[in-house]
């Protein structure tokens, strides 16, 4: 792969942002919002704004409910999003002549 197929990386997971909620996912599995928010250090609209993106693309599914009367917000990476997260990392391996 040279720079002529730059476009083959996931632009929906190239973002910090994304890219290390897709790590931190296709680890854990599932995370629960505050526990995303804590370990990336991010805000609370910043996080809603990219899993939203994930999710419209199919890469997460998110789960909302409640325990002990509180809000509960559970993030689980789909078999789409692990998919697509294995493909972005073999155009990166490949970009930088790994593959």
């Amino acid at each position: 792969m040279g720079l002529a197929d730059l476009g083959r990386i996931d632009d929906v997971i190239h973002g910090r942002m994304r890219l290390g909620i897709m790590v931190y996912l296709a680890d854990v599995e599932t995370a629960d919002f505050t526990e995303l928010k804590t370990v990336l250090g991010a805000t609370q609209g910043n996080l809603s704004v990219h899993l939203k993106t994930l999710e419209k693309a199919g890469y997460v599914e998110i789960d909302k409910s409640f325990r002990d009367n509180k809000p509960l917000t559970r993030v689980s990476i789909t078999a789409t999003g692990r998919k697509a997260f294995s493909a972005y990392l073999k155009a990166l391996d490949s970009l930088i002549g790994r593959e």
